[in-house]
């Protein structure tokens, strides 16, 4: 039995060695950077930094056919999606008042001719009795502003028809160019009233090849944006797929909404496919600012803090040293590099690069970034560094990760 215990005793030693070997030699790799950290090398390349707003999508000319006379719609000869033609008859309005109204008044200009016929025939009778000294002067001239009177008469009763006459055309409805119906407000039967302002009947798109966007971009954008750049966009009908435009206008007319001021933007859009349809939400990025060959981190490596690190906190109302622009010409400010004597963004941040077997901070100043990489264009980094964008989650102190203040 002492045999057999002594055995299971040595047994119990050698599995809590083995087990303490693997437990230390777990925790020696959970401690190399290599295993501990997510890393990613300090390479050139392009970037290029854009501004985003949501538009949309609306013909270049988009015309609302009204009526400028009351009725019901008597016929309706198109309908939507429908192509038409300049002049082609779109719809008729019931033109009984209005036909009415033109006949009386055409009565009156035959009664009103009859009238000038009279006092024309006055007019010369009355001079050749004045030229025999049968009548007076003045019965001559009355009869001379009998005649005029007569004219003038015939004058409005003629206007007076031409307008019942237009009146009456007006209730036929036609196409003022070509195009597409887009919407029909009316239907067969419903009654137009145009008291105090033109109803909408029919909205016809003139071309749908080309086509513009709508958009309001805020006043921090804006003065990145210029007439002629170009324009990326997408549509929820093709997530997949993305379309080019061109900024054609800068609204100077500002919309102010809860205190926030946005400018309209006008985007022309080619739609030669007709895939791009009126009343499409379009997801616009338009690139404002492009560096090529300059040195780029990701995003990640400048939000990340290592869990262990003490936190700077401001002392006397001083931002932290990480987030801090540094002075111009103040010892122990940005080091020269790739920016000197551009200052193109004034802010700085951390990233840390790993050195042998540890990380270490590293200052840097920052350019434009396209909200993956970021521009560097001062500090010690250099190409073919190797930085930290997170942790495995191997660490030995178990707790995450901080993320820094700076949002891209």
């Amino acid at each position: 039995m002492k045999h057999i215990g002594k055995i299971l005793i040595g047994v119990t030693v050698a599995a809590s060695l083995i087990g303490g070997g693997v437990w230390y030699s777990k925790q020696r790799e959970a401690q190399n950077p290599q295993t501990r950290y997510k890393l990613a090398t300090v390479d050139k390349g392009d970037v290029t930094q854009t501004v985003s707003a949501n538009g949309t999508l609306n013909p270049v000319v988009l015309i609302s056919v009204g009526t400028q006379v009351s009725g019901t719609v008597r016929k309706l000869y198109v309908d939507f999606n429908d192509k038409v033609t300049k002049g082609q008859v779109m719809l008729e309005l019931d033109d009984a008042l209005v036909s009415a109204a033109e006949r009386q008044s055409a009565a009156s200009v035959v009664s009103a001719q009859a009238s000038l016929d009279l006092a024309q025939a006055n007019e010369a009778r009355m001079k050749s009795l004045l030229a025999q000294e049968y009548v007076s002067k003045q019965e001559y001239d009355q009869s001379t502003q009998v005649l005029k009177s007569a004219r003038a008469q015939l004058a409005l009763t003629r206007a007076q028809n031409e307008r019942d006459r237009a009146n009456l055309n007006f209730t036929v409805i036609r196409s003022p160019v070509d195009g597409v119906v887009i919407d029909r407000v009316v239907d067969l039967g419903q009654t137009v009233a145009a008291s105090f302002q033109t109803p909408t009947l029919i909205k016809i798109a003139q071309d749908l090849s080309e086509m513009r966007i709508d958009t309001s971009f805020a006043e921090a954008d804006i003065g990145n944006i210029r007439e002629g750049q170009k324009a990326r966009f997408t549509v929820d009908a093709f997530p997949s797929r993305s379309f080019m435009g061109e900024v054609q206008q800068i609204r100077l007319n500002p919309t102010n909404q809860q205190n926030v001021v946005t400018y309209n933007v006008r985007i022309n859009v080619d739609n030669p496919e007709h895939l791009l349809l009126p009343g499409m939400t379009a997801y616009v990025n338009i690139g404002v600012q492009k560096r090529e060959g300059v040195l780029l981190v990701p995003n990640a490596a400048l939000r990340f803090k290592p869990a262990d690190a003490p936190d700077k906190k401001a002392e006397n109302g001083q931002k932290p040293a990480s987030t801090a622009a540094p002075a111009s010409g103040a010892e122990g400010g940005a080091p020269k590099g790739p920016g000197k004597g551009k200052k193109r963004d004034g802010q700085s941040g951390t990233v840390y690069v790993l050195t042998g077997d540890e990380i270490k901070p590293v200052s840097v100043q920052l350019g434009i970034t396209d909200n993956r990489n970021t521009e560097i264009l001062g500090g010690e980094l250099k190409e073919g560094d190797r930085i930290v964008t997170g942790e495995n989650g191997g660490g030995q102190s178990g707790k995450p990760s901080s993320v820094g203040m700076r949002m891209f």
